[in-house]
């Protein structure tokens, strides 16, 4: 396969090359793999937020206000702190 880069990612690409001992196409191999992964989880996250969704739409899960949330949180936080 071929990329094409940027001229100024290229030389970013080989300045890195020359710093670390490793080939260019090792680097460009981790970059994609890194964003295929990255990729993966996100739209992992996603889909668990479309269910949490469908959940709240048929009265499975009640929703909690920010208000709500932030009180409880503070109170959670007070109660660690007091002893």
């Amino acid at each position: 396969m071929r990329v094409n880069l940027h001229p100024d990612l290229e030389a970013k690409l080989n300045q890195l090359s020359l710093e670390t001992g490793r080939a260019k196409d090792e680097l460009v191999q981790d970059a994609v793999a890194g964003y295929f992964d990255k990729l993966a989880r996100v739209r992992g996250m996603l889909d668990r937020r479309d269910r949490r969704y469908d959940d709240i739409g048929r009265g499975r899960v009640k929703p909690v206000s920010g208000e709500a949330f932030f009180e409880n949180l503070r109170q959670r936080n007070e109660a660690l702190l007091d002893p």
